[in-house]
């Protein structure tokens, strides 16, 4: 029985343990990039449920996604074609087409805001820009969400995705480079050669950024999630803390327990020594018989 409890209490202190390490693996995937896209799309198919080809559609987000921009165009791919188009940052010129090739598709156009560094880490370097990004999903059969994410098959001109004026520290000299986020956390640098204007060819998120050797300053919502994990963290090693103090009292209970009850058999076999008999298997303390005499009251016998 003993043993059992033994072990039930380390089962314990194990899953104790796993918690801080489970609520801080949970909170970093709450910041996934690609689950961002995703509610970006359902939102936006959400609120407008049958859009109007050519109508740009500036969506408000809820107040948790305060400071990001979402906006929603539904295009035909002949007339994208022949004279392309402009959504806010990006600049797609005409001879592009969305690949696999459809009849309608949509455009969502997404602004992180102050939510960039959240999303988004560039290593040794920091973003001195917002992450836009410019997401393409088939509009001709919604219903087979599969097949929903398109790509832009840039052949000839590259798109234009011009940032507004970046204001710098003055007298510090860096270079500019404008970051293309991929899929897995991927990062293609490539060099500006236009100011304030990245060109690329194909769609996804972009920044600028600036090579950095101290890391970013992190933003309200990051030292939100620090502070989170810290609590979590104490109050994990709290609930160890407390079941090792129950452990350790309840093993000194038994301890002195039982050097208690030794010293007082101890005391007991040195006041009176007693015989031993065997009963069955056990061991048992005996006294010798000793049986008080009769006596007669008076000497008369009948």
């Amino acid at each position: 029985m003993g043993s059992k409890k033994c072990w039930h209490v380390i089962w314990v202190m194990f899953f104790l343990s796993t918690v801080p390490r489970f609520f801080a693996q949970s909170t970093n995937s709450s910041y996934d990039p690609d689950s961002l896209d995703d509610f970006f799309r359902d939102y936006a198919y959400n609120n407008v449920v049958r859009p109007r080809t050519g109508i740009l559609y500036n969506i408000s987000l809820p107040a948790n996604f305060s400071g990001m921009e979402l906006s929603f165009v539904r295009l035909r791919t002949r007339n994208f074609w022949l004279t392309g188009t402009n959504m806010s940052y990006f600049r797609i010129p005409s001879r592009i087409l969305p690949v696999p090739f459809v009849k309608r598709f949509d455009l969502l156009y997404q602004n992180l805001g102050n939510w960039s560094h959240v999303y988004y880490h560039v290593p040794n370097h920091a973003l001195i820009t917002p992450v836009v990004g410019l997401m393409l999903y088939n509009a001709s059969n919604s219903s087979r969400k599969g097949d929903w994410g398109l790509d832009l098959g840039v052949n000839r001109d590259p798109i234009l995705v011009q940032f507004p004026s970046i204001s710098l520290s003055e007298g510090k000299n860096v270079t500019l480079q404008c970051a293309q986020f991929g899929a897995n956390g991927s990062v293609k640098l490539t060099n500006m050669t236009s100011q304030n204007t990245c060109l690329v060819r194909s769609n996804g998120h972009f920044s600028i950024v600036v090579p950095s050797s101290l890391p970013p300053r992190p933003s309200p919502n990051k030292r939100k999630e620090e502070i989170w994990k810290l609590w979590v963290l104490g109050f994990g090693l709290g609930i160890i803390g407390l079941i090792l103090v129950a452990l350790l009292g309840v093993l000194t209970y038994k301890f002195v327990k039982r050097k208690r009850i030794g010293q007082m058999e101890r005391q007991s076999e040195r006041n009176e020594a007693l015989d031993t008999t065997w009963i069955g298997r056990s061991r048992m303390p005996s006294a010798t018989g000793i049986r008080t005499q009769p006596t007669i009251e008076n000497e008369y016998v009948p």
